[in-house]
């Protein structure tokens, strides 16, 4: 299907001459499922940048990581990718519930190459429904609506170095997240996670945890 443009978006297109091209574009290089180029590219990403959006039509933006694989592709039309512990204020998955629209941008900072996904999200709650994704709390299964290679001159190109110590892997224990040891969170923390403050090194002030940052250790 060709991508709808908004009254906007036309408007700009005429502005600068390029409505023909735009149209072109919805219905050349703008699909409604994902090829077997893309998924193997999805597949191959070991994060994405994630744009939902609120009741109230405030987007965020967030970036998700782990293992090369951890964002699944069950067919063509349809992605699934697991919401591990982050910083509690769930923006991401009580986005989905409200709105469900989704965006997603697929990056590969070495070649350099990119792709966007966007469609409408859900989540699922019961763990049994996602056992390869290990201490997931929850699961967003993706419906895809549109997907698209954007030309990549303007992405910089970045070596990889390393992957995260904290992204979850089955028979290995995740370590403790430091910004959890902050004095400040003490009295607000779940009772699973202050259990644990004392045995990774007590609390740290909130400066201390910001000169950890600086280190690149936190």
């Amino acid at each position: 299907m060709p991508k709808q443009y908004t009254e906007a978006q036309i408007a700009l297109q005429r502005r600068f001459g390029v409505e023909p091209l735009a149209a072109v574009m919805s219905t050349s290089v703008i699909r409604s499922e994902l090829s077997e180029r893309d998924s193997a590219f999805v597949k191959s990403r070991d994060m994405f940048f994630l744009a939902t959006v609120d009741a109230s039509g405030q987007p965020t933006c967030s970036y998700k990581g782990g293992d090369p694989g951890f964002v699944q592709v069950p067919d063509s039309r349809s992605l699934l990718f697991p919401l591990y512990d982050g910083n509690s204020m769930y923006l991401t998955a009580g986005n989905v519930v409200e709105t469900s629209l989704i965006g997603m941008l697929f990056l590969d900072f070495e070649t350099p190459h990119r792709l966007r996904v966007e469609g409408m999200a859900e989540i699922l709650h019961d763990s049994q429904l996602f056992p390869q994704f290990p201490e997931a709390q929850l699961a967003v299964r993706v419906a895809v609506r549109s997907v698209y290679v954007n030309c990549p001159r303007y992405v910089h190109r970045y070596a990889r170095v390393g992957s995260s110590k904290y992204v979850p892997r089955a028979g290995q224990e995740t370590p403790f997240a430091q910004w959890k040891r902050i004095d400040a969170f003490q009295s607000a923390l779940p009772a699973r996670d202050a259990a644990k403050i004392d045995i990774n090194g007590g609390t740290l002030t909130m400066e201390e945890y910001r000169e950890r940052l600086a280190r690149g250790d936190a």
